[in-house]
């Protein structure tokens, strides 16, 4: 279950630097209550966000309780903090999570209301509403629902009695707000270096924000949310707008679908893990660097969108390699590929799939991986240790998956010299990129409970799925939902029919080029 509540909707997101003829008013108010954060009050409906401002999705349901609790019992809330542009749109420069937890619950908005669905175009992930479901029970357990005070006013028979009593005093409550003096260039300033001291934005994320107008950093964005929520190109042409979005989308569904669930129990996983997941920016950030060589020192502003248009086609030619029913796909089964035993997504493995997919390109190697896919596949399985051990030594994710990839290379090597799986190992030992290896797992952890742990009951699904799944008729590797044909055991060209009898299932490449 996803357990930071997604409120990235409530406040929408705005551009510093926006214009308008009127200008704005110098008269700013000392307090927010309730009426204000109201979707239709006139201080709600101008309320923005920094168009480079993280996803307010960093709270769970427990914070945001707590925060809502603390505001009707009068509790000390530290002030926001809002800028005036000269377009009259007031931006929180800091708080945002403050504000839009307590308009969550004015509006009952907790990440799937009336305003997120339109945020999110009516397309809002099954997590997310799941989420939202628990946080509302939460609430309704804990504070009850706002629209429960609001009815109070009117008809105090009708709620119970500590409803009715707070209620009196609702409208009186407030947070302080103060107001940063000054242009777009002090506001993003103040921003920065208020948001860094309180909790330090991540790697990630910062270059993101500071890479708002470039390519790679709008790509990202845009793969995310598949094409949905704050529109990072909605500057550029209708056409281009569209595109980047219908792009954005398939790379999101080859990537997320179907939704990954824990403990798992079924085999069809999605190839990045989960979407929401903490490393999920990481991970679609650096797929779009890889895929298409960027230096993001050198990295300049997509001014027309055609550039995030090129990064996201580029993009999704290597996705589709990955795993899809395009005719190009090697369909990598995720269980083997990209998942531990226990069924932790590993971002290393992904990269390093990516980096190899390429890498097969650039030396027309495809049919030779096809060829001893069978073995190199046992391989992984049965010695995912060796990669962990990789991972260990390089320190991170991002530094050691060019090491995962000269790995399967040598693998791949020491296959087409015939030596068996079993002892590939040992052959491996004397590469000097790999002469630190063990012949043994030494993360073995010693169990101590007697009950299964989440993990642990993980890993006993995929060991035994992965005994009885099904694998491709060709290639001998195993077969993934996401990259599935229906391949004829006799050719059309020679004569062969579309009867049950003469179909098998195979990977994409291998019905469309190996085999041919």
């Amino acid at each position: 279950m996803l357990k930071n509540i997604v409120l990235d909707a409530l406040i929408a997101r705005e551009d510093f630097e926006v214009k308008d003829e009127t200008g704005g008013t110098t008269r700013n108010i000392g307090t927010v209550g309730t009426r204000d954060l109201e979707y239709d009050s006139f201080f709600f409906s101008a309320l923005r966000k920094p168009d480079f401002q993280r996803e307010t999705n960093e709270w769970d349901a427990k914070r945001i309780v707590s925060l809502i609790d603390s505001f009707i019992s009068g509790d000390l809330i530290p002030a926001v903090i809002l800028w005036r542009s000269a377009a009259s749109y007031t931006f929180v420069i800091d708080g945002a999570h403050r504000l839009s937890a307590l308009a969550a619950w004015i509006n009952n908005d907790f990440g799937d209301g009336n305003i997120s669905k339109q945020f999110y175009d009516g397309v809002i992930p099954e997590e997310q509403i799941s989420a939202a479901e628990d946080t509302r029970k939460s609430v309704r357990k804990q504070i009850d629902l706002y629209s429960d005070y609001k009815l109070a006013l009117k008809n105090p028979e009708k709620v119970e009695p500590h409803i009715a009593e707070k209620a009196k005093s609702l409208g009186a409550l407030a947070i302080q707000v103060q107001w940063v003096e000054g242009d777009a260039k002090k506001a993003e300033s103040s921003f920065f270096k208020i948001n860094q001291q309180a909790a330090p934005i991540d790697k990630t994320e910062l270059m993101l924000l500071q890479s708002r107008r470039k390519p790679a950093g709008i790509a990202t964005r845009a793969i995310l949310r598949s094409g949905k929520g704050h529109k990072y190109w909605s500057y550029y042409s209708p056409e281009v707008q569209n595109e980047i979005q219908d792009l954005a989308e398939e790379i999101n569904e080859i990537l997320f679908q179907p939704s990954l669930k824990n403990p798992i129990k079924t085999l069809d996983l999605p190839v990045g893990g989960k979407n929401f997941s903490s490393q999920g920016q990481s991970l679609i950030l650096e797929l779009v660097n890889k895929t298409n060589n960027v230096d993001n020192n050198n990295e300049k502003d997509d001014v027309d969108g055609n550039e995030t248009v090129l990064y996201l086609k580029k993009c999704l030619k290597v996705i589709r390699c990955l795993n899809s029913v395009h005719s190009s796909s090697l369909g990598l089964h995720p269980a083997i590929y990209f998942y531990s035993k226990d069924g932790r997504h590993k971002p290393a493995s992904f990269w390093a799939a990516i980096d190899f997919i390429q890498e097969l390109e650039k030396t027309k190697s495809f049919s030779l991986f096809t060829k001893f896919r069978e073995p190199f596949e046992q391989f992984i399985q049965q010695y995912d240790y060796i990669v962990q051990q990789v991972v260990r030594k390089h320190r991170s994710a991002s530094a050691a998956y060019p090491y995962i990839t000269k790995l399967y290379f040598v693998v791949l090597e020491l296959l087409k010299k015939n030596i068996p799986v079993n002892e590939l190992p040992k052959h491996i030992l004397t590469n000097e990129n790999f002469s630190y290896v063990t012949l043994s797992d030494q993360g073995l952890e010693e169990i101590t409970s007697k009950d299964f742990s989440r993990e642990k009951k993980s890993e006993v699904f995929i060991r035994e799925a992965i005994e009885s799944a099904i694998k491709c008729s060709i290639c001998g590797g195993l077969l993934h939902k996401n990259s599935i044909t229906i391949d004829h055991i006799k050719r059309k060209e020679d004569g062969g029919l579309g009867n049950p009898d003469n179909g098998q299932l195979t990977h994409p490449y291998c019905n469309s080029t190996y085999k041919n």
